[in-house]
């Protein structure tokens, strides 16, 4: 491990993750934070109103190359977020962050590593990665 934030933040769980140091509760927790994030923002459509989400099929010509697609893509997202939502938003991110690299600590795998590896994929693969 380096310095970089990542690895400092790496650092920072292992120490002050205690309740929850088994890797069934760092889990369970994992998943409930993702539920929060998800929640959070729905919360910003149906109870703030900030952001609108219309989800609707994707429409894509016919014969249209890859490096084109991008363009006919929506995420279905209309307005900005409210400090307010934004804010609540990372900050269920960052717990999120946080059980996930709790899952590293306990399986000791190197976050930093993980998204290097990540990287290097998307660099070699890159749109052929087919996230």
């Amino acid at each position: 491990m380096g310095d970089s934030v990542l690895n400092k933040f790496q650092k920072s769980v292992s120490d002050v993750l205690i309740r929850h140091k088994s890797i069934l509760d760092i889990i369970s927790k994992y998943q409930e934070s993702c539920a929060k994030v998800n929640r959070s923002i729905i919360k910003s459509t149906t109870n703030c109103g900030c952001i609108h989400i219309n989800a609707k099929k994707q429409d894509i010509p016919d014969n249209i190359s890859y490096e084109e697609l991008k363009r006919f893509m929506s995420n279905h997202i209309s307005g900005e977020l409210c400090d307010i939502c934004k804010d609540k938003i990372e900050e269920e991110m960052g717990n999120h962050l946080f059980y996930l690299v709790a899952i590293c600590n306990s399986l000791n795998l190197d976050i930093y590593e993980i998204l290097n590896k990540q990287q290097k994929n998307i660099d070699t693969l890159g749109k052929y990665s087919l996230y």
